[in-house]
């Protein structure tokens, strides 16, 4: 049975692109360009930061 882990933190953002370093100092990690694709959410590979596409947003050169 596998458990589906809950994100360390969820982030709204307006954009289909973000950057994420982990917030920085001693628990950041290498600065990283993640697509939220057509699902509007992605979860960062390094520290688990889910990133989602807020509500109402539209994005630029999204139709």
């Amino acid at each position: 049975m596998s458990a589906s882990i809950e994100p360390v933190e969820i982030i709204e953002v307006t954009e289909l692109r973000v950057a994420c370093d982990g917030g920085g100092g001693a628990l950041g990690h290498p600065r990283v360009f993640l697509n939220l694709g057509d699902e509007g959410k992605i979860d960062c590979p390094y520290c688990g930061r889910r990133f989602t596409l807020k509500p109402g947003a539209k994005p630029h050169g999204h139709h």
